[in-house]
């Protein structure tokens, strides 16, 4: 194909002027990386990166990640110049406004291209390793004539600072993901300035003895970046990192090189200045047609290697082309409703006493025999979480057939890497740890939320039932901080049958990431009697009626449904009728009609609640007359049976509390 006649230069400078251009108009911004990192861009999208504007969503693209989505007018600048239909000049003048496809950082689901939410620094690095790994896992099960390319991620030092950097990195390189490459935006500026104020680490032999290959190039020579980038495709097995060294601001007559041009407008003075410096003659938002015409020849050339794509995907065996395409589409299979009911018939006809890990084990063990896009791990808790199957085959650097991940303790990144195989599409990931430990994850549990990908996060060791390892160990406020993120699934099943109905709902849920939150100690089946319904899924149900009009309404989740049942009993026994309501996750109960919230809660009734955690939230659920039995302090090291006595959370102390309602 003819190359259009126009000069690199003049394809860097137009990214430049438009980032300079939309910040300036929004008041607001970051113009300094996407001015330094142009001229590596621009090379990128002219010369390597496979992809195609017309089919954005093409599963055989190349990935492209901006780890530091402050310099967000970096993609959109490229993203508009390449030809993507969505992103409009019009978009780049309304950069940072209410309703605009450019969000103050890149935003997932608001312009195509744009593959992943980022922004909080590090995050689009454990992104792009989900990605990668999502991309090998995938080529070995369906071949590389369908699944064979590479996810480029661009990070700056604020991301290799950040603590999750070293997780994703040393994952990486663990498992030799060599289609992996990191564009490291060497600048040697931060907010607060030269980064030389907060760290003097050398990222080459930090890459290096994560088992990266690390390369150079000086950032302004297209040559350099070119040679580096060829080399970075020539894998030797191991991700590649690319050392670009380049000048925040580039072009900026006085602030170039400094802090100034990192998160504030150049000014009206320094804009000026900077056209002047860089030849760049036009008006605000303009770029001449030849400029545009030119990257948009670029932006073409994927267009064929789609239309080749496209022919050897039908050509494939029927049966591996419907596969295929299921699991990017992110179906369920056709056996999926049916393996759910049986574990559901099963589990109500033999009455299992398990914890809620090892029901979820129980149900894994057969979804992995419907579901081989379903790939797991823990962050180094197999055997506490219960996440391993029987038939699992472990993944290893080389070796991408199986389905089991050893995140090792990597809680932050192992979450980062699922939400990048999820964006991925074709894998459906979950991964397990103690629930104390979402503290450790929870950035990236937060968008999960925020992009509404499918993500199932498998959360044990629930509350002061895991006894002896003490209130380090033992979650009191995370429940309530879990249920305080939006577009969040918070489940916590009380049986084999409620964690069969909630493992359902979790994968059924395309755009909302679900935490399951199971028990270590054991617990009844309260869910004795087999019903088609899902009844998870209205959030929360009456479990057990009163036999006469109902007076009180007891309300619990999880390993407190027994003892809401117990009280039940107790206060039959009184005389005093009373319904116990599961209500495994309060967000799908919020969503449905007024009429049966009430029909459930009970309308006129005492209402009481039992969870082996703190009462913020209830409220919603029993207003200011209701009563609350749980935590009020973090707990302590003892058997579990003598914490829940210790710390009232008792049948005895539930019936105490109605009383004091009914008075």
């Amino acid at each position: 194909m003819h190359q259009p006649a126009v000069s690199h230069s003049s394809m860097a400078n137009a990214i430049r002027a438009l980032s300079m251009d939309a910040v300036e108009q929004a008041k607001s911004g970051h113009p300094g990386m996407p001015m330094g990192m142009a001229d590596v861009a621009t090379v990128l999208f002219t010369q390597f990166l496979k992809y195609d504007p017309q089919h954005p969503d093409w599963p055989d693209r190349d990935r492209f990640v901006l780890s530091a989505g402050h310099g967000s007018m970096l993609l959109y600048s490229v993203l508009h110049l390449a030809g993507y239909a969505d992103m409009t000049l019009d978009e780049l003048r309304r950069f940072r406004q209410l309703g605009s496809r450019t969000a103050g950082h890149p935003e997932y689901g608001h312009a195509a291209g744009v593959e992943t939410t980022t922004g909080p620094l590090g995050q689009g690095v454990g992104n792009a390793v989900g990605m990668a790994l999502a991309e090998r896992l995938l080529a070995a099960r369906f071949g590389d004539d369908l699944v064979d390319h590479y996810t480029y991620v661009l990070a700056g030092d604020g991301c290799l600072m950040e603590g999750i950097s070293q997780e994703a990195i040393t994952l990486a390189g663990h498992l030799k993901l060599g289609k992996l490459i990191c564009l490291f935006d060497d600048n040697k500026i931060s907010i607060d300035g030269p980064t030389s104020l907060a760290t003097s680490e050398d990222e080459t032999m930090r890459f290096a003895a994560a088992g990266w290959r690390v390369l150079a190039a000086d950032g302004h020579d297209p040559a350099a970046i070119a040679a580096a980038l060829t080399e970075a495709r020539r894998t030797d097995g191991r991700p590649t990192m690319v050392r670009c060294r380049t000048v925040i601001g580039y072009g900026a007559p006085t602030k170039a090189g400094t802090a100034a041009t990192h998160g504030s407008p150049l000014g009206e003075k320094e804009v000026a200045g900077a056209r002047q410096k860089l030849g760049w003659s036009h008006a605000p938002f303009v770029v001449p047609n030849e400029i545009v015409a030119a990257w948009r020849a670029y932006g073409a050339r994927g267009g064929a290697g789609y239309a080749a794509w496209e022919k050897r995907l039908a050509a494939a065996p029927a049966e591996r082309r419907a596969e295929f395409e299921r699991v990017v589409h992110g179906d369920l299979p056709a056996t999926f409703a049916a393996t759910i009911e049986s574990l559901k018939a099963k589990a109500a006809a033999e009455k299992p006493k398990l914890a809620t890990r090892q029901c979820s084990g129980a149900v894994l063990e057969e979804l992995n025999k419907t579901m081989p896009e379903l790939v797991g791990g823990s962050a180094d808790l197999t055997g506490s979480v219960n996440t391993q199957v029987k038939a699992h085959k472990i993944v290893t650097a080389g070796d991408y057939r199986g389905g089991y991940i050893h995140y090792g303790v990597r809680e932050h990144g192992m979450a980062a890497a699922m939400n990048g195989m999820a964006l991925h599409r074709g894998i459906v990931p979950y991964g397990g740890t103690f629930l104390v430990f979402t503290d450790y994850c929870r950035p990236s549990i937060r968008l999960s939320a925020l992009m509404g990908i499918r993500v199932v996060y498998v959360m044990t060791h629930d509350s002061i039932g895991l006894g002896e390892d003490g209130p380090t160990h033992q979650p009191v406020e995370h429940l309530a901080a879990l249920r305080a993120i939006p577009n969040l699934q918070v489940m916590r099943p009380a049986d084999m049958v409620e964690t069969a109905e909630c493992w359902a709902l979790a994968l059924a849920a395309k755009e909302t990431p679900t935490v399951l939150v199971l028990t270590r100690q054991a617990l009844p089946a309260v869910r004795t009697i087999h019903q088609r319904e899902n009844l998870c899924a209205r959030g929360a149900y009456v479990l057990s009626e009163s036999t006469g009009p109902r007076r009180v309404t007891l309300l619990a989740t999880g390993s407190e449904i027994a003892v809401a049942l117990d009280a039940q009993a107790k206060l039959a026994g009184e005389g005093i009728e009373a319904a116990v309501v599961s209500m495994p996750c309060w967000s799908l109960f919020e969503a449905q009609p007024a009429a049966y919230r009430e029909q459930v809660l009970g309308a006129g009734t005492v209402r009481v609640a039992v969870e082996a955690g703190i009462a913020m939230g209830w409220e919603r659920w029993l207003g200011t007359e209701g009563g609350f039995v749980g935590m009020k302090s973090f707990g302590a090291s003892a058997p579990a049976g003598d914490l829940f006595k210790h710390f009232g959370i008792t049948a005895d102390a539930v019936v105490a509390a109605v009383k004091a309602r009914l008075g």
